[in-house]
């Protein structure tokens, strides 16, 4: 087919949306709709891959990671020990920790506990505080600076002093527009001293968004109600050793130091930071299917409006198409023309879900921490998928049209 044909059908079908603007209009919203949907959570799931990724980055290339129990994706789990594996794990230690350190070609092994409680100081009380309880060597592998004063030392941490350091967002809340170094806080009822301010690396997870603090792991286990047994470490190997020969080092390590035999499965897991974005993206990968799932009801949606509104068309323009074929025109011609029609709508509808997606998208970019970013491919994506519905939904209609009778079709009134 000429590519004068084409454009004759585009025309057509841009007449046709003209002349029913509200059949065609229903078409076109079902269809953006489905773009829509495609295009900004393409653009959502993207940036937050990427924030992820270079937050992870932000750790050093060679930094893995020490877990009770750990596995890719989403896990649902009853309460069994049948669903629960974990519970077969014996918890990480702060003996383990110190034992890893002492392997020839690590550079560092830090570990860390969590929990969330009130912080106060002043007449400001904060309910729900990220409380963070760390070795003293946690900045080589969290990332950031600390801005303005110091890290606790290791006096200090083998003393369970109660000193603290916390980041800009908590900062702000406790001390607004003063130097909080020097200044005391109470964490979880008990007075620290604010030795350091950190600034968190740039990301999706970070950007002092949410008041943190971290005080020595040491204090951590006395003052903070933590949820026990989740101790994880990260592991820095030397530059000379690979990340492979490091873990190799620890699991031997680990293994020994719990006597575990050949035959026994490790009761701990290393994850790499490759294994960390795997595990990222296998959740976000649930978001596809969701994504397509609702974009497959909007295309759908658009689909029986090309049938009905291309129907309509057909027997509008029956007695057209008898001159037509009276004229020589052949039913692959015919049937070429209102498929063109009908993928036009379509088009037209992706057109504008496109940009109503990117719309969204900018504004998810500029008024949260998502960082989004329409990929080119859910764009191709996109249009491909709405002309393609166009084409099947047009089928029926076209094929109808094809087959009509010459002598029929100019008697028809």
């Amino acid at each position: 087919m000429s590519f004068g044909r084409v454009f004759e059908g585009v025309g057509i079908a841009l007449d046709s949306l003209r002349a029913n603007k509200v059949r065609a209009a229903l078409t076109i919203l079902g269809v953006a709709i489905g773009v829509m949907v495609v295009i900004a959570m393409a653009a959502a799931i993207t940036g937050v891959n990427r924030s992820v990724t270079a937050q992870i980055e932000t750790l050093g290339p060679k930094t893995f990671f020490v877990f009770k129990y750990f596995q890719a994706g989403i896990h649902v789990s009853d309460g069994s020990d049948e669903l629960s594996p974990w519970r077969r794990n014996p918890s990480l230690t702060v003996t383990e920790a110190q034992m890893l350190q002492q392997v020839p070609g690590l550079r560092s092994v830090t570990w860390r506990e969590d929990a969330s409680g009130p912080v106060a100081a002043g007449d400001v009380n904060l309910s729900s505080v990220q409380i963070q309880g760390f070795s003293p060597d946690w900045i080589l592998t969290q990332g950031g600076i600390i801005a303005a004063g110091r890290n606790y030392t290791q006096l200090e941490f083998a003393a369970n002093s109660r000193v603290a350091v916390i980041n800009d967002r908590l900062a702000e809340q406790l001390y607004p527009g003063l130097d909080p170094i020097g200044k005391r806080i109470k964490v979880s009822g008990e007075w620290f001293e604010v030795v350091g301010l950190y600034t968190e690396p740039k990301s999706l997870f970070g950007d002092s968004e949410s008041p943190m603090v971290v005080i020595p792991h040491s204090t951590f286990t006395k003052v903070a109600d933590y949820w026990k047994g989740w101790m994880m470490f990260a592991v820095i190997p030397e530059p000379e050793l690979t990340v492979a020969d490091a873990q190799d080092r620890v699991t031997a390590a680990l293994r020994a130091y719990r006597g575990l035999k050949p035959a026994q499965e490790n009761n701990f897991s290393l994850v790499s930071q490759d294994k960390l974005l795997d595990s990222f993206n296998s959740v976000t990968s649930g978001f596809f299917v969701v994504m397509l799932a609702l974009s497959s009801v909007g295309l759908m949606v658009g689909g029986v409006g090309v049938v009905a509104i291309m129907m309509i068309s057909v027997t509008e323009r029956t007695r057209e198409i008898g001159v037509r074929k009276a004229l020589g025109a052949t039913r692959r011609e015919i049937m070429f023309q209102f498929l063109v029609e009908a993928a036009t709508l379509t088009l037209v509808g992706g057109i504008a879900g496109m940009i109503l997606g990117g719309l969204i998208a900018l504004g998810v970019n500029k008024f949260t921490p998502i960082p989004a970013e329409v990929p080119l491919w859910s764009v191709v994506v996109a249009l491909v998928a709405s002309t393609i519905t166009g084409i099947c939904f047009g089928l029926y209609p076209a094929n109808k049209a094809s087959k009509l009778d010459p002598v029929e079709a100019l008697r028809y009134e």
